[in-house]
């Protein structure tokens, strides 16, 4: 399973915040406020596998892997629709987990139109 620590969602957030990528941007946000609330609503983030599960589309392209790996995610952001398809399953999560309105609105701001 495909997994971001703080640390990791923090690198990612400092790479593409330089690298002026607004989409890979806005998936770090969502997930880092994903893992939040995990972490307030669970054992944690680590420990609750359906959240990370629920993340794994929009971690593939915040990921850190190789030097070659990020010098590309650092030149290219990905599209809207391809942000908005990676966010879709952190949405239909937190439907199934009856998350509240404004706790949902917390989360998904960052890629959530006007």
């Amino acid at each position: 399973m495909t997994f971001m620590n703080d640390y990791d969602l923090d690198y990612a957030r400092a790479r593409f915040t330089r690298a002026s990528k607004p989409n890979r941007l806005a998936l770090v946000l969502v997930v880092d406020k994903l893992r939040e609330w995990a972490d307030q609503n669970s054992d944690g983030w680590a420990y609750w596998p359906k959240p990370a599960r629920a993340a794994a589309n929009a971690i593939s392209y915040i990921e850190s892997r190789t030097s070659q790996h990020n010098q590309m995610q650092e030149r290219y952001d990905i599209t809207d629709a391809e942000m908005r398809l990676a966010v879709r399953p952190i949405k239909v999560f937190l439907t199934r987990q009856k998350v509240p309105a404004d706790q949902r609105e917390l989360i998904l701001r960052a890629v959530e139109e006007g």
